[in-house]
């Protein structure tokens, strides 16, 4: 197929372009704009078909609002969002309907994303309506991602209600909805952060293999680097609305180049007996408001490498080894 200019700067085997997406919230007071919160300003990635990505970062650093703006819940403010070589950046009403088909959505909290009054087949079969698909297939699909999901034998799940089904049994379901349409693309935000510790590995372990039975592209968000190691690819770092490193899981956790990444290493839990008297370094302060984010670096406060030019200048992203890019001055 030939690519056209509005794709030509992605890389030909990804799935999802994302180039220079900025989304700022509007603050109003007396209908009055006062400001804006910067959620993202200048997020660039690909997202290769069949791989996944993790997206990690401290509470508030954007990652949710960069996955809700993939799926378009939010409206960019700016940039391109570039899916399977068509610009999906500002479709809206009937033209973005193929495109909610073509991307799934598991979200943190299993309970609140299930309506409370429809059973288990009547939220997987919501989406398979909604989309066309016919009657006769449709109970065909809903028995089919309930039994890949692991919710067997399955008649004795299908007229259960939410509040029936244990927490790790309710993100079966969720994974289950999201998979219904058969995506090319899943979106999912901290999957297993309100599981208990011993049903997450359980969770992560099937949806991986789910991803390569399906051969389907997944954006993994989460806080937590230590699972990330485990279930992705790739990794980006975000911190206050910018990402400032990616690259492969492994060259990333073992070669770390900038210093929030280090900090972030350096939290991770040790569960090495020995180590249970060691002092973990973390960054002093909190991040900063993204409503007004300081000048140059926005990592600069907290930063024990800071230098002048990190207070004034915005760093440029710099790549360090393959594809191992950094924002950091220290690098450039």
């Amino acid at each position: 197929m030939q690519r056209d200019k509005e794709t030509e700067f992605c890389n030909p085997n990804a799935i999802l372009c994302i180039r220079d997406l900025y989304v700022w919230h509007p603050i109003k007071k007396f209908l009055i704009i006062s400001g804006y919160v910067r959620a993202l300003d200048g997020v660039s990635f690909d997202l290769e078909r069949g791989k996944i990505l993790a997206i990690v970062g401290e509470s508030g650093s954007g990652k949710t609002t960069l996955g809700k703006t993939i799926l378009r819940i939010y409206k960019p403010t700016k940039g391109r969002i570039i899916y399977d070589n068509k610009d999906v950046t500002f479709l809206k009403g009937k033209e973005i309907k193929w495109y909610r088909r073509e991307i799934g959505y598991v979200q943190q909290d299993p309970y609140g994303a299930l309506p409370p009054f429809m059973n288990i087949r009547q939220i997987l079969e919501e989406p398979l309506i909604i989309h066309g698909i016919k009657k006769d297939e449709r109970m065909h699909r809903i028995r089919e991602v309930l039994e890949e999901v692991k919710l067997i034998p399955v008649e004795d799940f299908i007229n259960k209600y939410p509040h029936m089904l244990s927490g790790g049994q309710q993100q079966r379901v969720v994974i289950a909805r999201a998979l219904v349409l058969r995506p090319k693309l899943i979106i999912a935000d901290e999957p297993v952060s309100m599981l208990d510790a011993s049903v997450r590995i359980e969770i992560l372990t099937l949806f991986r293999e789910l991803q390569k039975r399906h051969n389907i592209s997944i954006i993994y968000i989460t806080h937590d680097l230590s699972t990330a190691k485990y279930f992705s690819d790739k990794v980006a770092v975000m911190y206050a609305g910018h990402i400032v490193e990616m690259a492969q899981t492994e060259s990333l956790l073992t070669k770390p180049s900038h210093p929030y990444t280090q900090a972030l290493i350096k939290a991770i839990p040790d569960p090495d007996p020995a180590n249970r008297f060691s002092f973990k370094e973390i960054p002093p302060g909190e991040p900063p408001s993204l409503l007004n984010p300081p000048p140059g670096c926005r990592f600069h406060p907290r930063c024990p490498y800071a230098m002048d030019i990190c207070r004034k200048e915005e760093p440029p992203t710099v790549m360090v080894d393959g594809d191992h890019i950094v924002k950091c001055w220290l690098y450039g």
